[in-house]
């Protein structure tokens, strides 16, 4: 059994490497991803489409600033080598992401990107 620190490490890793298959595999079926900044995102296939469409507008890194864990929850504290910060709570059951929340500042993500405003 993984500790929910071990399951964000391979978030994180497979997340660099922007490997959509593996990080989708971290998932349960019916999990939820929100960042707060957008809706929530339910089920495996439109958490799939999430990160299929974010890889392919937007170079993306995450640099492990800390990783706590409480029970059930890891929560990452994160930054990209832009100068953007966030946090992300990952509730872990059976060594599989059932839900995630992210916060973060997507005004400053898209200008650094160059992404049009919404």
């Amino acid at each position: 059994m993984l500790s929910p620190k071990e399951v964000v490490r391979q978030w994180v890793d497979a997340f660099n490497a922007g490997d959509v298959d593996a990080i989708v595999a971290l998932y349960h079926k019916d999990a939820t991803n929100h960042q707060v900044a957008n809706e929530p995102v339910v089920g495996i296939e439109a958490i799939r489409k999430m990160f299929t469409d974010e890889f392919s507008a937007a170079k993306m890194v995450c640099i492990v600033e800390h990783i706590f864990e409480d029970g059930q929850w890891a929560i990452l504290e994160w930054k990209d080598p832009l100068g953007l910060r966030g946090c992300g709570f990952f509730h872990i059951v059976d060594d599989r992401i059932s839900f995630q929340r992210g916060y973060w500042d997507k005004l400053s993500f898209l200008k650094q990107q160059n992404l049009p405003m919404e």
